[in-house]
């Protein structure tokens, strides 16, 4: 089955070109500046140099043109005839909690997507945007199906996700835990259940996703029961330019002393903070690691504060769960800088955590860094969410064929 995952952004668009019998990938790229004066295409087949091309897209639908033109060239296609696409998985943001699984994106729950964009207003229409150009290119009987970032922490029991707020403001406003990342920590959550032998519905464990956006998310038996990510995306643990938790009163003082409106303080909190607003340097970790190193004390502040908040939040999360099976580290960070790996676990030996010191050094493989005394297996596994939109969009065509 060849499905071909779209990740549609305001000015961009990355796809990947799957064989889900080998799960291979047969080609992938990534399409910037769309609607700029120039624009840039980036194309690669397997075990073939990248292509760079500067040109012109002027919108979405020409840029998904020369994806389609790009994977059925007769020198460096993949494929003979668009018709040979199975299907089309799309990334999409938000789903509210109407959308609680992949879906199919037809007329209904496409309406809902449009209705979602109030909640992801920066995402859920570029979301958009690919679906409509390539449901107008492609065949009408090539499905397409949305794979939501909120989807797998619609299983959230009511004490995860409701705010302690007056109840009028999730009856009649919405106003909730929503939660992001779930593709991603679904994938490390069942690569991790593979990896240790166990069935994913019976896998509980901590999924630590760690990258310029980040959230933490509690694993019951396959399923999200509780994650730091929130209403927005701006809670929970700091990021690259995100403050993570903070005392929301501190948003009045700035308010009411510093004079600032709601796009100051979105700029602030959203923009300004994190990494990069305790650093004063980069809202990259590596950079901040590398000049802590040089002795840099506001990096090092920037990475204590970091590591301390993963730290908590782990504990914290581990309150909802009967076991721990594995705490399992991804994406940019997570699975890359072994002594941030390092710093977190030493804010964990009420578990009993004790790393494995050589294997903490691998890089982008799925392995077990803990020792075999550990109290809590830790783990890297490499995130893939194009393959787990591949994955999801197979099991949902082949549900609504059957």
């Amino acid at each position: 089955m060849k499905i071909l995952v779209i990740n549609s952004g305001s000015s961009s668009i990355k796809f990947q070109f799957f064989d889900l019998d080998t799960e291979e990938v047969l080609c992938k790229g990534l399409l910037e500046r769309i609607g700029q004066d120039e624009g840039i295409f980036n194309y690669t087949k397997k075990d073939e140099e990248k292509i760079v091309k500067n040109i012109p897209i002027e919108d979405h639908k020409d840029g998904l043109e020369l994806v389609l033109e790009a994977i059925t060239d007769n020198e460096h296609g993949v494929i003979n005839s668009i018709n040979e696409i199975d299907a089309v998985g799309h990334r999409i943001v938000h789903g509210g909690d109407r959308i609680t699984d992949s879906v199919i994106l037809n007329e209904e729950s496409l309406k809902i997507c449009e209705e979602c964009s109030v909640l992801a207003p920066l995402h859920n229409p570029p979301n958009l945007m690919g679906v409509y150009a390539l449901k107008e290119l492609l065949d009408e009987k090539i499905p397409h199906v949305g794979v939501f970032d909120t989807a797998f922490h619609a299983t959230m029991p009511e004490e995860s996700f409701i705010y302690p707020l007056p109840y009028a403001m999730y009856t009649e406003h919405g106003i909730r835990r929503f939660g992001f990342h779930g593709t991603s920590h679904k994938y490390v959550a069942m690569k991790a259940a593979e990896h240790l032998g166990i069935p994913f519905e019976k896998f509980s464990g901590i999924t630590v996703h760690l990258g310029n956006g980040s959230s933490i998310t509690a694993v019951r038996d396959g399923k999200s029961v509780d994650t730091s990510l929130g209403y927005g995306t701006m809670c929970g643990v700091p990021m690259g330019t995100r403050a993570g938790d903070f005392d929301p009163a501190i948003i009045l003082y700035m308010i009411e002393k510093l004079g600032l409106d709601a796009k100051d303080i979105n700029g602030t909190i959203y923009k300004a903070s994190g990494l990069l607003g305790l650093s004063g340097i980069s809202s990259d970790y590596r950079d901040v690691e590398s000049a802590a190193r040089e002795g840099h004390g506001r990096a090092q502040i920037a990475i204590d504060v970091l590591t301390h908040s993963i730290g908590k939040y782990i504990l914290a999360l581990s309150a909802n769960l009967d076991k721990i099976d594995a705490v399992v580290f991804t994406a940019g960070i997570g699975e890359n800088s072994a002594s941030l790996r390092k710093l977190v676990c030493n804010k964990l030996k009420v578990l009993g955590v004790k790393l494995d010191e050589t294997e903490n050094l691998k890089r982008g493989v799925t392995t077990v860094i803990s020792s075999v005394d550990s109290g809590v297996r830790i783990m890297t596994v490499p995130t893939n969410e194009e393959l787990m939109i591949a994955l999801e969009t197979k099991r949902l065509t082949k549900k609504s064929v059957s």
